[in-house]
């Protein structure tokens, strides 16, 4: 191509196959052939380093025009042919707006997480706070400094996960927490005298079966003051069962027990009836254990920073698993770690199911 005519040509020629292009793909090939790293109209482009300055002048104008010109023109067809896409579209599918909209799957609230909810709505209303710690913890805040004796069966690798030692480091194992009652120690020790707090919180033990899982979850209180006894551990533990249970009248049975953590223990049994197999509490003439408490050690005070002959107090536990199989009516354990969600859609709770003491705590 050498003179204005041959550019005119070749203008019409890409402008006639671009108009003539039917699909995308065609108009893409029109591009690279005229446009593209090797295309012909690239190629005279790259010609004009050749030329001199009057010529390049001259050609250089020209093949510009040309390059906007197919430029433009490969736009404006690549716009006409996706919006003749969209109109072919639109006429073949069709939306009716009056048609309810599509369902969407909602998340359910694991009845653990609701149940945990539930007993820190209760507690909180008594003047408890919660306390946290680690699930990894040392020897000496889940054993020592609670009074567990190096005999006692839960220092058994048998009942206990320990965590591995590196070779020669001949100190006592780490162990994942056994019960929640370390977060007390670091709670006394943390914030001293008086206290109130509870300890919810994942917690690990060598057992599995119906009732029992390596892995549960558990709640712990804590109070201390000058004068608290045994019978504000039992308003306590009476006005949390009436509260979370939702019965009018409650009756517990203290029987007296032994933890190395409180002196004097007791297990805590709520009066109950299993008439046709179905389990109703409040009422009957049987007893059904649901926790353990008593009035915190000498020894567990003094490990927690706190001086017993100036204070005392009363601390409980239970297990949140335990309780919430017993409010809802769950028969296995086993089924709360299983991840089955027919189980959750039909034990679990709506996120706007927030357990409150005025408002409700269940549906």
């Amino acid at each position: 191509m050498s003179d204005q005519s041959d550019l005119i040509s070749l203008r019409q020629s890409y402008l006639d196959r671009i108009s003539g292009a039917a699909d995308a793909d065609t108009l893409e090939q029109v591009r690279l052939a005229a446009l593209g790293k090797k295309g012909e109209i690239s190629g005279m482009m790259k010609e004009l380093g050749r030329m001199t300055p009057e010529e390049r002048q001259t050609r250089g104008a020209e093949l510009n025009r040309l390059r906007d010109e197919v430029d433009t023109a490969l736009r404006a067809r690549k716009q006409g042919l996706e919006d003749a896409a969209l109109d072919a579209r639109l006429k073949d599918e069709w939306l009716d707006v009056t048609l309810p909209g599509r369902p969407r799957p909602q998340g359910s609230i694991h009845p653990v997480s609701q149940v945990t909810e539930e007993v820190t709505a209760i507690f909180a209303d008594m003047g408890f706070r919660v306390a946290e710690g680690p699930q990894i913890e040392s020897d000496w805040f889940n054993f020592d400094a609670l009074n567990i004796p190096p005999e006692h069966p839960a220092r058994q690798e048998h009942d206990t996960f320990f965590m591995a030692r590196a070779e020669g480091d001949l100190r006592p194992p780490h162990v994942l927490r056994t019960h929640t009652s370390p977060v007390q120690i670091r709670a006394m020790q943390a914030t001293g005298a008086p206290i109130r707090v509870i300890a919810p919180g994942r917690v690990y033990r060598m057992d599995m079966d119906q009732t029992h899982a390596p892995m549960f979850h558990q709640v712990e209180g804590l109070a201390l003051g000058r004068d608290i006894s045994m019978a504000n551990l039992k308003w306590t533990l009476e006005e949390f069962c009436r509260a979370f249970f939702e019965l009018d009248e409650v009756e517990l049975r203290f029987r007296a027990s032994h933890f190395p953590f409180t002196e004097p223990s007791a297990e805590v049994d709520i009066r109950c009836s299993w008439e046709g197999g179905k389990l109703t509490l409040g009422q009957g003439n049987s007893w059904l254990e649901i926790l353990g408490s008593g009035m915190v050690h000498p020894k567990v005070l003094a490990a927690g920073g706190i001086d017993p002959d100036q204070w005392q107090g009363f601390a409980f536990g239970m297990g949140i698993d335990r309780i919430a199989m017993l409010k809802y009516g769950i028969p296995d354990l086993r089924a709360f770690f299983e991840s089955d969600l027919r189980w959750l859609r039909h034990y679990g709770f709506a996120a706007g199911d927030v357990p409150s003491v005025a408002g409700g705590l269940s549906r």
